[in-house]
């Protein structure tokens, strides 16, 4: 899965516990009819991939899902999900999602020269 829009924020590394758990987060805007800011975390050695990124650049992130089952002291089962980000590319300008090629100007195709009037097609239209 992917999510491609412009850098939000970026934050600093966090790191948790005795083991040097480290997480760093990362906040899309998508570029839609209703910008949705989405949260993405990176962790472990993936959080440097973000070193090269700033506030405002185009990016394609690639995520992948994550959930998990927790129950709490007093025995009631609760569930949170993540979105993990595992790899982060910059877009060229005007490569975000949904926006069309360039058109080749008119004059960069040949005229067909071989057409004859007479020679029809059987095209309803």
């Amino acid at each position: 899965m992917e999510v491609q829009g412009k850098v939000k924020m970026i934050g600093e590394t966090q790191t948790f516990g005795s083991n040097g758990f480290r997480k760093r987060e990362l906040v899309v805007t998508t570029d839609e009819q209703y910008p949705q800011h989405i949260l993405v975390e990176f962790v472990q050695d993936k959080t440097d991939l973000l070193n090269n990124y700033q506030v405002g650049q185009a990016v394609k992130v690639n995520i992948n899902l994550r959930g998990r089952e927790w129950v709490n002291p007093q025995g009631e089962t609760k569930y949170f999900n993540s979105i993990q980000g595992w790899r982060i590319e910059a877009l060229q300008a005007g490569s975000a999602a949904g926006e069309m090629p360039p058109v080749p100007p008119a004059d960069a195709f040949e005229p067909a020269s071989n057409v004859k009037e007479e020679d029809h097609d059987d095209l309803p239209f």
